[in-house]
Parts: C-alpha cells; structure tokens; sequence
C-alpha cells in the first residue's frame, strides 16, 4: 500500500476525527476507494472505535434518478436516518470516489428534490464528528486532465499526506489562519473586485471559521456566512462548478437586496436557474470563503479541493453555517469561486487585503 494512503489514513482517524473508543464511525464510500477505506478502518480499530463500512459500486447513485420511486427522492431513507440518528454514539465519514460525470443526463428537478428532502439529515450531520476526503481515481484524474499518478501526487500533496508530519502541517496552517481570522474578527464590509466583478456585502456581526482539516480534507480556508440581504453588484465566476455530474461554466450573478435577479451561464444556464428556484433561500448568499492551501494551485473541477486554492475566494449560494451566525436557510450549498490571482482584489472595510491572490503585508501589519 502507499505510504502516502496510510498517512491520509492515519490523519483522518487521528487528527481530522479524534476517534475515541466506542465511538461509532460509518465510512460511506464506492469500491474504487477500497484502499483508502481498509486503511481508515484499521486506523479507527486501533483507535478502539466501531468502523462501519458502507461500499457501493459506481454506479449505484445513477441507479436512483433512473429507477427511484417518488419517496426516493422526498423522503430520507431509514437506513441513513439510523446512521446518523441519535442513538448512534458516532459520527460518519465520507470518502469520494465515484466518477463525477456519472450523472449528467439527470433530470434536474429530481437532483434538486433529493437535495431538498436531505437538507435536514445532513444539518443534523454537521453537528456530529465528521470528515469529507477523496481517494484518487481515474475518473477524478481525467476531470483534473491529468495522469492517475500525476494525480495522486497531487492529493497527496494537497492534504499533505506526503509530508513526514502531516498533522504538524495541519496545525502549522491552522495557527496562520487563525491569525488571519483575528484582523477579521470586527470586519463589517467586504467587496470584492476583478475582471466582470464588483460585488459588495456586510459581513457585520458573524464569525470567521478556521477550517484547517478537521472536516473537509485537504482543506485550508476561512469562512463566514454575508448577511442574508446586503449583497449588492455582480460578479464572473472564472471556473466552471461540477454539480451532481453537470458542469455549468461562464456563470455571472447579479445581487439585489442580497438576492440573485440575474443569472447567466454560456454552459447548462437551465439547471443554474432550476437549483436557485429550488425555494427562497437558494438565489441567497449563505458563505464567503477565502482559499488558504497555496498547495493547490491547480483548478480540477471538485470543488472540495478548488474552493481551498490560495487565491482565491469561494461563495456558495443557499444554506448557512450557523456557526457563522449566518441564517440563510436551503436545501442548496453550492460553491463558486472567484480566482483573484489575475487583477482581482479583496478589500475589507475599504482596505485591500488581498492583492493578485496574494495578502498584503502591510495589511497585516496595520
């Protein structure tokens, strides 16, 4: 096995979930992760906790929109309620490794059903230990266009798993951020800048989230959630977003009063517009994220990596984390990025922070 599994293994178990005894963790998985999911498990066995895996073919989620009844798709299934459900002592932990273009040809209103019946359950999720990764495939790796071992060095880099001390790492980035959420903590406005950009938002009153990998993993970003009705101008995604198996690229949004009045795309504008009539809170704000990891620098079209490009910032339409204060309420989370490294700017309370992707030292000096 690669040293470099077992390390992301080990991490994982160890740092990202703090695995206690008897603690209950559900690893959910396709078969394409098997290497990944045998070393979690061993790794939570020594930590004395319950792995329980749960492996499924590729495949099998397009099996749903194909064959799925209506109470699929409307209703949470009692298998996953029990998972997750409070009279499991633990946690769940996700490893992505299905081919992300298995689902292209789904009908848009069904995708937008399941995520709506599912909000809650994973809202109760998030209160839970859990930690989101993904093992290398060549179906992740011909998204990135990339070779499978040029791929894997990258996700290995990425989470560090290739360093003799990866939770060091992780903890080395954690203090950075921290420093950075500490200029933040009284910041009320943001505007953001660049090519087809000039957007506005109050981010008074919420909080800043360190986001260092003890959930998603790699990560490196902080985050809050904009009040719900402040943002105000436009702004030009610059990297098409992957989601449920659709690209939709050259995305450009228009906010009023915090609320989406114009959406375009050159690349799948239906299914942009279905999933912000998904119900009130899908056209809304619900995260401004600001990318940390400087070793992603490399867009390869999964957001759990592209979201943490240094450089760059991230907003997600829909739902908020309350941790943030934020109060938008969705069955929608969906990141869109905004690379600042080419003539983009982020300026907070009328200050640049970040200039060309890169954060100004006398900014934090000030």
């Amino acid at each position: 096995m690669d040293t470099r599994t077992q390390n992301l293994a080990r991490t994982m178990a160890g740092y990202c979930l703090d695995a206690q005894e008897r603690e209950v963790f559900a690893i959910n998985a396709t078969t394409a992760a098997a290497p990944l999911v045998e070393a979690l498990h061993e790794e939570l066995l020594k930590a004395g906790a319950w792995p329980l895996v749960r492996m499924m073919p590729d495949g099998a989620a397009e099996s749903v929109f194909r064959s799925g009844k209506a109470h699929h798709f409307d209703e949470v299934s009692p298998v996953d309620r029990a998972v997750v459900g409070a009279s499991w002592r633990g946690p769940r932990r996700h490893l992505m490794s299905r081919n992300a273009r298995s689902l292209p040809q789904v009908d848009p209103d069904l995708q937008a059903r399941l995520a709506k019946s599912s909000r809650p359950l994973k809202d109760k999720l998030l209160k839970k230990k859990w930690t989101l990764t993904l093992f290398p495939t060549e179906a992740y790796a011909q998204d990135a266009e990339m070779s499978l071992r040029d791929f894997e060095d990258f996700v290995y880099s990425a989470t560090f798993s290739d360093e003799d001390n990866p939770v060091k790492a992780w903890q080395d980035l954690k203090k950075k951020q921290d420093k950075l959420i500490s200029k933040l903590e009284e910041a009320k406005d943001v505007h953001i800048v660049g090519p087809g950009t000039d957007l506005k938002m109050s981010i008074d009153g919420r909080s800043f989230i360190n986001s260092a990998g003890t959930h998603n993993m790699p990560s490196g970003e902080v985050f809050t959630g904009p009040v719900e009705d402040s943002a105000e101008g436009y702004i030009a995604y610059d990297f098409p977003v992957v989601n449920q198996g659709r690209e939709i690229d050259g995305i450009r949004l228009v906010f009023e009063k915090g609320k989406v009045v114009e959406a375009t795309a050159t690349k799948n504008q239906d299914f942009l517009r279905r999933m912000l009539e998904m119900d009130p809170g899908a056209s809304r704000l619900g995260e401004l994220g600001i990318g940390t990891n400087f070793k992603i620098q490399r867009f390869i079209k999964t957001i759990l990596f592209d979201e943490k490009i240094g450089g760059t910032i991230h907003l997600a339409l829909g739902a908020s984390y309350t941790e943030t204060g934020g109060k938008n309420k969705s069955g929608l989370h969906w990141d869109m990025i905004k690379d600042l490294r080419k003539g983009g700017e982020l300026r907070i309370d009328g200050k640049a922070i970040q200039k060309d992707g890169r954060f100004l030292k006398s900014w934090f000096q000030g």
